[in-house]
């Protein structure tokens, strides 16, 4: 039989291929948005997938830190996942601020040549533009 490609990106990395970490993973990658944790179990629930809200965020943590996916925490706090890791490419985001929608920036990368102070060692930078999605800026329009 087929073995989905989402399978095979996880066995790669070495992890249990698990009915949940290859649904999780084919949600993402289908996505074109960013999701959260109730928009992915959602999407579990309506393709008949049992799952937990726990072995939920195992998974996603288990994608985010084999680099199978990448994670956004939004100024609403609430973390969001889209497939692709970050670890491989750093790259800006947009949050839309109606939405939520957060949206990959893939060629913009945060500048790291800036000077910190003695004894300070950058691990990450973070760029996220702020803002109204496309979807967003129809609604609206169309309302005035």
């Amino acid at each position: 039989p087929d073995v989905p490609p989402a399978a095979l990106l996880i066995a790669a990395c070495g992890g249990r291929v698990t009915r949940t970490r290859i649904a999780v993973l084919e949600i993402l990658q289908d996505s074109p948005r960013s999701l959260n944790h109730d928009d992915i179990a959602a999407q579990l629930a309506a393709d008949g997938m049992p799952h937990d809200r726990v072995t939920l965020y195992r998974t996603l943590d288990w994608l985010v830190e084999q680099g199978l996916a990448h994670r956004v925490i939004g100024p609403d706090r609430a973390r969001r996942f889209k497939a692709g890791g970050e670890t491989r490419s750093q790259h800006a985001h947009f949050h839309c601020d109606r939405c939520g929608h957060v949206l990959c920036l893939e060629s913009i990368r945060p500048e790291e040549q800036f000077a910190l102070p003695v004894g300070f060692q950058p691990e990450r930078a973070e760029l996220v533009f702020h803002g109204t999605c496309a979807d967003c800026g129809r609604q609206r329009g169309g309302k005035a």
